[in-house]
């Protein structure tokens, strides 16, 4: 029988979140949203990224912790890849949407962005001060 899993996360910022699921091809639905498991069990959660096979993939916000937790049906998991590597990939692109808003915040501007062989991103910010 499967369950909801709950995966702690340091995901803290919402809208860095929300774009890096985004950029992984996960467009969040946002707001108090079912997330779906097992035989039509569902659990709220404050994102939702629905899947066409029925699991769905939660994310929501824990005042114990200060941050956003995965839920989800892991018996049901049915990415290209297991759960931890999606958790890595995710992590990944929320701290680059991190680092470019508060760069931007700070008046930087994007000078160069490369993606390395080992999935590392080398970025370069540059100001202009005048």
């Amino acid at each position: 029988m499967s369950h909801f899993s709950t995966v702690r996360t340091e995901l803290r910022n919402r809208q860095a979140l929300i774009e890096a699921l985004g950029d992984l091809g996960h467009p969040p639905l946002e707001g108090s949203q079912p997330v779906r498991g097992y035989r039509g069990q569902t659990l709220i959660a404050d994102l939702a990224v629905p899947q066409e096979q029925g699991a769905d993939i939660g994310f929501r916000w824990n005042d114990a912790i200060g941050s956003y937790e995965l839920v989800a049906d892991l018996d049901l998991w049915k990415q290209p890849i297991p759960v931890e590597r999606f958790l890595a990939r995710l992590t990944q692109r929320y701290a680059l949407r991190t680092i470019l808003a508060a760069s931007a915040e700070e008046g930087f501007q994007v000078a160069e962005q490369t993606s390395q062989l080992d999935g590392s991103i080398e970025l370069v910010v540059s100001r202009w001060d005048g």
